[in-house]
């Protein structure tokens, strides 16, 4: 299930590049996955960049209340609420672009083979 994660977050960021004609440089991830440094690290090697996790992993919350902030005017701009995000950790690719290669070849192989598995 992790490693599929990974690979439905590729396939998902590779799509909102093409869409979008915008490279992802970095992922930057939040929520409950990210404390699994295996998934973090096996995402960097199959999205072939760095990942980052933030030192405040549960970001959702945490949005709705920037939100509430800048409509309150507690915080004054978007400079204010950049200041407050720090980096927890970052993960590097380190897998052989060969075995990633392979890796993706043989999802994407699962992929199509589950299309139409059932009416």
């Amino acid at each position: 299930m992790l490693e599929a994660t990974a690979f439905q977050t590729t396939d998902v960021v590779e799509a909102m590049e093409k869409d979008s004609g915008v490279a992802l440089d970095v992922l930057r991830v939040d929520g409950g996955m990210v404390d699994n440094d295996l998934l973090m690290q096996f995402q960097a090697d199959i999205l072939d960049r760095p990942v980052v996790r933030p030192e405040t992993k549960e970001t959702t919350a945490l949005g709705a209340a920037y939100a509430a902030g800048l409509a309150t005017g507690f915080y004054e701009n978007l400079d204010d609420l950049r200041a407050h995000w720090a980096i927890s950790r970052t993960w590097r690719p380190a897998m052989e672009s060969t075995r990633r290669d392979e890796l993706r070849r043989t999802w994407q192989k699962a992929v199509t083979r589950a299309f139409d598995w059932t009416d």
